[in-house]
């Protein structure tokens, strides 16, 4: 029996291996990550169209294309050397929200005014940017394609997924970081 009991355990421990590493069992293309590449390019010339059919039927149709990817106006610009915001500095602005139809989604009197510590806090890209371009008292309507805006989620309230926004903002005061 004890003879039994050894050669079961000795057959046991030779029959166990190592455990050894499986092999993945699915491989990535990278085929959605193109696919939704090519649908975003696809959006972004429909929606560029669309903008600059709007753009044309425009009174005034001086806008100007950024370097980050949306258009904007001057309605009240000012020509003094005052600064624009910086990293950290508080602001306060003002801004309604429309669909390239002109249609209403937020007005400056639902949102109120504003204050924002310049990049430090969350704000969607494109109003981010653009706060950047102006100065104390200045008004600028801007036109954020919808990769600028709330892209593909929309802002759960109001905004569906991929809606391209104008948005007319009035920047109040620059209270500079001294950090």
């Amino acid at each position: 029996m004890k003879h039994l009991l050894i050669l079961f355990m000795a057959l046991l421990l030779l029959g166990c291996k190592s455990p050894e590493a499986r092999p993945p069992v699915n491989t990535k293309s990278g085929s959605f990550i193109k696919e939704s590449v090519e649908r975003n390019k696809k959006l972004n010339k429909v929606e560029r169209k669309r903008i600059e059919e709007v753009i044309s039927n425009l009174p005034n149709k001086n806008f100007t294309i950024s370097e980050n990817g949306f258009w904007y106006r001057y309605n009240k610009k000012v020509d003094t050397s005052a600064e624009t915001p910086q990293f950290g500095d508080r602001i306060e602005y003002s801004y309604d929200v429309s669909n390239l139809s002109g249609q209403t989604i937020y007005s400056k009197e639902e949102l109120g005014n504003q204050v924002y510590f310049m990049d430090k806090e969350e704000l969607f890209s494109g109003l981010r940017e653009g706060l950047k371009l102006m100065k104390p008292t200045e008004e600028i309507t801007f036109i954020f394609p919808s990769q600028k805006a709330y892209g593909y989620y929309g802002d759960d309230n109001k905004i569906g997924a991929n809606v391209p926004l104008i948005c007319n903002v009035t920047l109040k005061t620059i209270t500079q970081n001294n950090d």
